[in-house]
């Protein structure tokens, strides 16, 4: 069971509105409640202030429904004001302060190490946000997050988050990056490669998403159309005894010359798919046509090695 609340504050009522977090709370719940194949994803509640107040009390709320028993992952979304304290960043609700502004990242990571949910991922797209997971008792900026828990910020600890023509710009490269710009090989959209994608996306002079994480394994997103699918990674490994191995071809392959073998024509196709998406490479030749064309040979990449081995080792 996967749960996510996503929240977009847009108005407040001591703060200067905001024009982009209702607006990206509903581009990204579309999203992540189905995969691209369209079965179901995570069960998406949002929470917006141009439907509802967005008080302390009402994020409170809803978070602990969000981190309560019999969830396997369960995700937080926040796009609106961040305020800047020390080693710590403050999510500002409706009925915010300049004393008291809202919700510290530090009492819903109180929350988080309290769930029994067992992985947790927080995307917070607002200024400031990259002191999330600091300790503010110690008076350290090092970051001290529970087992399972994946955080992802739009900027660092002294930096503001931008809007842009009604979106906030971070939340324009998230949804990017769950559309499929972060998917690996199989279609997975993980937490890490949203943060790499996120991050070649900011230049050095921008503001810089940061990534913070205690995990074992990686956080699965979203599922897009895969590049690659299981049932041809594992018909690829059958063609190559071992990893290292160099597959010898001739005119046989190719389907427009002579002699033609069918066997070889269609192992031929699964070798030019593999080469699309740089699993396999020619051995001595720019092209695979070449290879079968003048006898010579094709190899697996070190990125088909690596498929190779988790085939063999039966992890797909």
């Amino acid at each position: 069971m996967k749960r996510a609340l996503l929240v977009g504050l847009d108005k407040y009522d001591h703060f200067r509105p905001l024009a982009g977090c209702c607006n990206d709370v509903n581009a990204l719940a579309s999203l992540l409640r189905r995969n691209e194949d369209e079965n179901g994803n995570f069960s998406c509640e949002t929470l917006t202030s141009d439907l509802t107040q967005v008080t302390r009390e009402v994020l409170r709320r809803d978070l602990e429904r969000l981190l309560a028993p019999a969830a396997d992952i369960a995700l937080l979304y926040f796009a609106g004001h961040g305020h800047p304290v020390p080693n710590d960043v403050v999510l500002c609700t409706t009925d915010g302060t300049d004393g008291f502004p809202g919700m510290p990242l530090s009492t819903i990571l109180t929350m988080v190490g309290r769930s029994p949910v067992p992985e947790v991922v927080i995307l917070l797209d607002c200024c400031f946000s990259g002191a999330a997971g600091g300790v503010p008792q110690l008076g350290s900026s090092a970051a001290t997050i529970r087992t399972g828990l994946s955080i992802v910020t739009a900027a660092r600890a002294d930096q503001p988050a931008a809007e842009v023509a009604g979106r906030g710009l971070f939340a324009r490269y998230l949804e990017d990056a769950l559309r499929g710009g972060a998917a690996d090989l199989l279609g997975k959209v993980t937490v890490a490669g949203v943060y790499a994608f996120l991050s070649d996306m900011f230049g050095p002079w921008d503001q810089r998403p940061t990534f913070k994480a205690n995990i074992d394994r990686l956080h699965e997103l979203r599922q897009t159309s895969p590049d690659f699918t299981p049932r041809q990674l594992r018909a690829l490994v059958t063609l190559f005894p071992t990893p290292t191995h160099e597959l010898p071809l001739d005119p046989s392959y190719e389907p427009d010359a002579n002699p033609h073998n069918e066997q070889h024509e269609r192992d031929f196709g699964l070798l030019q798919a593999a080469r699309a998406v740089k699993l396999v490479e020619p051995v001595g030749e720019v092209h695979m046509y070449y290879a079968a064309i003048r006898s010579t040979a094709c190899r697996l990449t070190k990125l088909g090695q690596h498929y190779w081995q988790l085939v063999d080792k039966e992890r797909l």
